[in-house]
């Protein structure tokens, strides 16, 4: 007996081969349908962008001419009134950056000022060009008088800094007595030799010290020390002066 072949069933039969199509097109997509679907994207883009541009225009369709003067008259005002707030707030920067420059400049001068009165007044450590003046005993002590003299003379030169013996920073009243040992200046005791760092343009300092019958030259005849000046480029001061408050002079009123 023949063996018979076998029936097919209705599950190996494709029930909807358009649902499979569609399948298809969602997960794989060819090139033509991929194109379909741009252009489709950007025509629904258009219609939704022509529909509000209808509703907005629409807001003004329904009103009648004197009624769109006056709207155009309010849209006029407003801009107006915008334009001069922002020329007032433009003016008002300029007038604060005006401010705050002049203020800045005030600062940065009376800065300076401080600076410069406290390297006079010897507040501050300094440094710069200048001399070295050693002044060596022999067989005769120096005189207070020779040595203000010397100091004197700097001053005049234009000194802007001074230091005796790397510890006594020179003031405007700085004092020089004798000593039993040596000279007392500013109530502490040095001894010799003496050596004097300036800070100042070192040719018109050592001017100052060698002209004729001039502070070396006394030095050396009437006291018999020695007197060495070396012209350096840089000389550090390091040590200071305690500020005094005056016991009278005050700030006049019209300052």
């Amino acid at each position: 007996m023949p063996e018979q072949e076998p029936v097919p069933t209705r599950k190996d039969v494709d029930p909807d081969p358009g649902r499979d199509r569609l399948r298809g097109a969602l997960t794989r997509p060819s090139r033509r349908q991929a194109v379909v679907a741009v252009l489709l994207a950007v025509l629904g883009f258009a219609v939704v962008v022509q529909v509000r541009d209808t509703q907005a225009n629409d807001t003004y369709a329904g009103l009648r001419e004197s009624e769109l003067i006056q709207v155009l008259d309010g849209l006029t005002g407003t801009a107006e009134r915008a334009r001069r707030e922002v020329e007032r707030l433009e003016s008002r920067r300029d007038e604060l950056r005006d401010e705050s420059t002049r203020r800045s400049a005030a600062l940065d001068e009376a800065e300076q000022r401080v600076r410069t009165l406290n390297i006079i007044a010897g507040l501050v450590p300094v440094t710069g060009p200048g001399v070295r003046v050693t002044i060596t005993e022999s067989t005769t002590r120096v005189s207070v008088g020779s040595l203000l003299d010397t100091v004197q003379e700097l001053r005049t030169a234009g000194a802007e800094a001074m230091e005796m013996n790397d510890s006594i920073r020179l003031g405007a009243d700085s004092s020089f007595e004798d000593a039993i040992g040596g000279i007392e200046l500013d109530d502490q005791v040095l001894e010799p030799p003496y050596v004097l760092e300036v800070i100042g343009d070192a040719p018109n300092l050592r001017t100052a010290l060698t002209f004729s019958s001039g502070p070396v030259e006394t030095l050396q005849t009437l006291d018999g020390a020695t007197v060495r000046i070396e012209e350096l480029e840089k000389i550090e001061i390091m040590s200071v002066r305690e500020p005094t408050r005056p016991d009278y002079a005050e700030f006049s009123a019209d300052q």
